[in-house]
């Protein structure tokens, strides 16, 4: 770490970090090569790349094979919420123990361990699914063994990153990771779409459990160092206290978090009401629901792939805020039309402003954090990223059952604008105030 990337009062929106080189089992006589896949010369990388390509393949499938499910169950817009809350509550308040797990103990033992119990659960909600009894409380069962299970696997997997590729491709690894996830959003959806109108639906749900398995194998693959735990304090909550602290003593990285935190409360819930959409305003079945989740992906991975070829160049800052004001006025847009190729292309636009402000700020928090202090922050970090989504999908979903899906995804959309705005005005004036010091 640099001595700015220490300071309270300056910290670069841009930076480059350690070497790289020479990284334990990586082969410490390869040099060290840049480009847009420069991280994909790390052998662990690799693995995890296509591991994870496969994996989050099955995970997009069963979403929307659930959330078809779910909605055909009850036809309540609520109830898709309550689903969604369910999945993400145990992120909030289990992900600080995740984050606080990462520091002191075996990352890829913990990966394994999670995905074990995912393929576990996956294929519980196929066998139920099989069954024309399957009941609304079940699948609620399962979204919280799914939570508890991604609770610790989000901060883990976050904070495993650099330990496969240094500091050096750091940005590039989450540039790439972010491919990766909306690459699985464009296949993902289309292929469920396909499947729930023309085989059927369980069978998203088994080839998700089945693909949990390339995950482990790619984990038990890697050739990793043996690593000393940074702590050996039993009570996690004075670790947590330093993250905190550490958060708090630095004005910009406190506004990302803060910005992170009203975007997942806020302005995520179009992906919790597109059922209610595609079948009450854009009237185009199950498969257009996939292809309407595949433009937003496509977009998702455009952005991915911009800031992948970015690499160093332009102020971080400036650009996550443009990404994010991007995707919140094509939300607000999505939330009026009805017509089917309009709502395409404003998902597509909204995915590419999404990806550009969550892995901008997700680099600048890597990129600054001590690394004896990563996993705890990122433990944080995934607690305004995701814990605090659940209750933003409940407020949708009610919002949603009183008023209008429109309402409700239009409203999360200005309050994003607002915090945006508040947020770019402390960001001047911090600048302007460490400018005027002598």
């Amino acid at each position: 770490m640099t001595d700015d990337c220490k300071s309270p009062n300056s910290l670069p929106t841009s930076f480059k970090g350690d070497t790289g080189k020479g990284l334990p089992g990586e082969g410490g006589g390869e040099p060290v090569h840049d480009g847009m896949f420069a991280s994909l010369q790390h052998r662990n990388y690799r693995i995890f790349f296509f591991a994870q390509l496969v994996s989050l393949t099955g995970t997009w499938m069963q979403m929307v094979a659930e959330g078809w499910l779910v909605y055909s169950l009850t036809r309540s817009p609520m109830s898709l919420g309550i689903v969604r809350f369910l999945h993400t509550l145990p992120v909030t308040l289990l992900t600080f123990l995740g984050g606080s797990m990462a520091d002191r103990y075996d990352k890829r033992t913990l990966l394994v361990v999670t995905q074990c119990l995912a393929l576990v659960f996956s294929l519980i909600l196929y066998f139920l699914s099989l069954s024309e009894s399957i009941a609304f409380w079940q699948i609620g069962c399962l979204a919280v063994c799914l939570g508890i299970s991604n609770a610790i696997d989000i901060p883990v997997r976050q904070s495993f990153v650099v330990d496969m590729v240094g500091k050096e491709h750091l940005p590039n690894a989450i540039a790439l990771n972010s491919s990766v996830f909306n690459a699985a959003r464009i296949v993902g959806p289309a292929i469920a779409g396909l499947l729930v109108s023309r085989v059927s639906l369980p069978i998203c749900f088994l080839i998700n459990a089945l693909s949990y398995g390339a995950v482990i194998a790619g984990y038990l693959c890697m050739r990793l160092p043996v690593r000393q735990s940074v702590s050996n304090v039993s009570n996690t909550r004075p670790l947590l206290r330093q993250a905190v602290q550490w958060i708090g003593g630095h004005p910009e990285v406190r506004t990302i978090f803060l910005l992170v935190s009203v975007a997942s409360l806020f302005c995520m819930s179009y992906l919790v009401l597109m059922p209610v959409f595609v079948q009450e305003r854009l009237h185009v079945g199950a498969e257009g629901l996939g292809w309407l989740l595949t433009a937003n992906g496509v977009g998702a991975i455009t952005g991915s792939v911009s800031l992948a070829w970015l690499r160093e160049r332009g102020d971080r800052l400036q650009l996550s805020h443009w990404g994010l004001g991007i995707f919140l006025c094509a939300s607000f847009c999505f939330a009026w039309t009805t017509h089917s190729l309009l709502a395409g292309c404003l998902l597509a636009i909204s995915g590419w402003g999404m990806i550009v402000f969550f892995a901008t700020s997700n680099t600048m928090v890597q990129g600054f954090v001590p690394d004896g202090m990563r996993g705890r922050v990122m433990g944080v970090y995934a607690f305004c990223f995701i814990g605090l989504s659940p209750f933003g999908h409940f407020l949708a979903g009610w919002l949603a059952k009183v008023i209008s899906a429109p309402f409700a995804v239009s409203l999360g959309s200005m309050v994003g604008v607002v915090a945006l705005f508040l947020a770019r005005n402390l960001s001047s004036a911090s600048k302007r105030g460490v400018a005027s010091k002598p």
